[in-house]
């Protein structure tokens, strides 16, 4: 197994020259972190990451946790990572000041966030979670409960969770069948829900559970689904946690293909006398609520499809340098990575990993500059891209890992198909990604219908004419070829928008049909600007000097690799939309 490292020079190259973090420091107010602060944060967290949790990640894919007497225990290591994660402030570092937090840019964490994934997946989904729980809170949640709960889930000492599903309503919450009872100041929650992520654990000495549920006088549907918190354990008068346990238990851990040092767990509420929840936001106002948490798990599952593909690029790196096959004429023997193929693999997941980078950071900057921005009209221009890009992180991404880590396992040949060589780990915990937070056909669906045909096209048309407009700005002869693949990706986009905006309207199956092909060509439409800009960049850095001239050569070659060898991919998605409303619905059910 290859050691992990963040890929340094990248990530700082995305937040400096491509979405301009000091820019969006100085709005900030944070010129402390516009001066240098930002690349010591990433070298710290490098460190924590290479050192401390990347040697875990075996571990935890080998032993995993256990579920013993009612409660779940993380595997052996991941607890005294978690107290050093905590000691070094981590947790709190893009949450509210006013509640313990840093108050750093979301551009800047998510490059740490990065990190955390990378080296060990399964440990990263805790912090994840309990990211959105503080979103989530922090958004809906009263006054009494942001102060009582958001100080210990920002500095790390609680962690929080999100409970959606049930064991018959996966997708359809409204078929959730778990129950709230109004009991004075709170409510009483009684359910199972499943797939619970760190659902349970002996880390810390609460866990915050987010909890939908339905009254008893609640409207049908989605209408009338709540909200609740309901801690595992209850809070004495001045917020501190008590030894009164709550009526919510782990009851069993699910067996996974992958990650399994995350314990996924099924989560009884109320089996005696029902489980204390505080509700959050409005009664039958629940899911505009868990929304909130759920669009920040979402971004936060693709940038985990980036950070598996990166620690799995770097172990084919490492191990295509260093596995020695064939032959040269003069009958020298030779690495594989002087194999021509070996060679189109790593391009390829070199070249996609950088495009995911860039898109993961960009998206997360938007919601810096719509935070930031005063003016109203602007502000909800910003939201609307910020909305528009979720999908496609989490949805592009997560399919993209799938390919790239498939590709570490073929450049390690026979010895990838062999577990103690650890990148078979990697292939196999990318594989929930494309499912949880929302499957990437329904990434698609909510791309095609709340972010494209609900406004007529308006958020998108206003992202293809930035896109048409940075293209035009590129006149280098050196990147003549990737302009020119760029302009018939964008011009593929745009067929491929007016054909469903026009046909959508006729065929209510066209959506469903054609969504996930829609999706995937913005994917690739989307880190294909963005490799072009930054090639672009890099071109003007190579006239400065002591500049890494090695460095930005090969953001250039990269930049001509994927417009080369990717972008002709959105050729095929439009082909695919054009006829697929019509294949796909061809065969009646017994055809199947």
């Amino acid at each position: 197994m290859s050691d992990y490292r963040y890929p340094y020079q990248d990530g700082i190259f995305v937040l400096n020259e491509l979405i301009g973090l000091e820019q969006i420091c100085h709005q900030a107010g944070l010129d402390d972190v516009a001066d240098g602060l930002a690349e010591a944060i990433l070298d710290e967290a490098t460190k924590m990451g290479s050192e401390q949790l990347a040697p875990l990640n075996r571990v935890g894919d080998s032993t995993g946790a256990t579920l013993k007497d009612g409660q779940v225990h993380e595997t052996p290591g991941f607890s005294d990572a978690y107290r050093h994660f905590c000691e070094g402030g981590w947790p709190s570092l893009g949450a509210d000041p006013e509640f313990g937090g840093q108050g750093l840019p979301a551009a800047l964490a998510v490059a740490v966030n990065e990190v955390w994934q990378s080296a060990n997946l399964a440990w990263s989904l805790c912090p994840l979670l309990t990211q959105g729980a503080i979103e989530s809170i922090s958004a809906h949640g009263s006054d009494q409960l942001k102060q009582q709960y958001l100080p210990k889930l920002i500095s790390g000492e609680w962690t929080g969770t999100m409970n959606l599903t049930e064991s018959d309503a996966g997708t359809d919450l409204a078929a959730l069948k778990t129950r709230a009872v109004r009991d004075g100041d709170h409510y009483r929650i009684t359910g199972q829900k499943i797939f619970i992520t760190w659902g349970d654990h002996q880390m810390t000495d609460n866990v915050v559970h987010l909890v939908l549920a339905r009254l008893p006088d609640a409207p049908a549907g989605v209408k009338g689904i709540s909200l609740f918190l309901v801690p595992k354990f209850l809070l004495d008068e001045n917020g501190n946690t008590t030894d009164q346990r709550n009526d919510a238990y782990a009851v069993s851990l699910e067996h996974k293909l992958g990650i399994h040092g995350s314990p996924t767990c099924v989560m009884s509420f109320g089996d005696n006398d029902g489980a204390i929840g505080y509700l959050i936001g409005e009664e039958n106002k629940g899911l505009a609520c868990m929304f909130t948490m759920m669009n920040d798990a979402r971004q936060g599952v693709g940038l985990q499809g980036l950070a598996i593909s990166e620690r799995a690029y770097q172990q084919a790196l490492t191990y295509a340098k260093e596995r020695i096959q064939g032959t040269l004429r003069d009958g020298s023997r030779i690495s594989i990575i002087k194999h021509p193929d070996v060679r189109r693999m790593l391009m390829q997941m070199k070249s996609c990993t950088q495009a995911m980078r860039a898109l993961t950071y960009v998206a997360k900057a938007e919601s810096d500059q719509h935070a930031a921005e005063t003016d109203p009209a602007v502000k909800a221009k910003r939201k609307a891209r910020v909305d528009l890009y979720t999908p496609i992180v989490k949805g592009w991404i997560t399919e993209l890992s799938q390919e790239i880590t498939y590709l570490a396992v073929q450049v390690h040949g026979g010895m990838g198909f062999i577990e103690e060589t650890g990148v078979a780990q990697h292939y196999r915990d990318a594989r929930i990604l494309t499912i949880y937070e929302g499957t990437t056909g329904i990434q698609a669906l909510d791309l095609i219908g709340r972010k494209t045909l609900a406004d007529g096209g308006e958020a998108l048309s206003a992202l293809i004419a930035e896109i048409n407009s940075d293209m035009s700005e590129i006149t280098d002869p050196k990147l003549q070829s990737v302009v020119t693949s760029m302009q018939e990706s964008l011009s593929n986009a745009i067929s491929a928008q007016q054909w469903i905006l026009d046909k959508a309207a006729k065929d209510a199956n066209v959506a469903g049909a054609v969504s996930v092909h829609f999706m995937m060509l913005l994917g690739y439409l989307c880190g294909g600007w963005l490799m072009a800009k930054s090639a672009n960049r890099a071109l003007s850095l190579q006239a400065e000097e002591g500049a890494d001239q090695e460095f930005l050569e090969s953001k250039i070659v990269c930049a001509r690799f994927y417009a080369e060898q990717m972008l002709p991919r959105t050729v095929s998605s439009l082909n695919a939309i054009y006829s697929g409303d019509e294949s796909t619905m061809a065969l009646s059910e017994d055809q199947f």
